[in-house]
């Protein structure tokens, strides 16, 4: 089972607002907004930066949208105070943008977990 989750920290942004104290993601050093179909993979999945920049498909509430991978989601060691000290991740997590989860059309108050699947695009 693939899970699709809210992201809850800071690599996806609502807006431009400043993203002082905030760190960029793994893959690009760039910050990404949330009205950009984005994802985060756990560290498996992420294999080493080895998906960086790819696209993925990721198909649920049958719909289907591409996501372009730019971050990790660490399910080993956590996440570093630039992502708000996360503790790690399961290891089958996608965190995703709010585009993703809106253009799977999944209404706004069901937004957390989700059973997907994803392939490469």
């Amino acid at each position: 089972m693939k899970v699709l989750w809210d992201t809850s920290f800071p690599i996806f942004f609502s807006d431009k607002e400043a993203t002082d104290g905030a760190a960029p993601s793994e893959c690009d050093s760039q910050f990404h907004f949330d009205d950009t179909p984005v994802v985060a993979l756990s560290t498996g999945w992420y294999n080493k930066g080895s998906r960086c920049l790819n696209n993925i498909t990721i198909t649920a509430n049958g719909r289907s949208v591409v996501a372009m991978v730019v971050d990790e989601c660490d399910s080993t060691m956590g996440c570093d105070g630039d992502h708000d000290y996360q503790p790690p991740c399961v290891n089958n997590i996608v965190n995703a943008s709010r585009a993703v989860w809106k253009a799977l059309d999944v209404p706004h108050d069901q937004w957390g977990g989700l059973d997907i699947t994803w392939t490469e695009a």
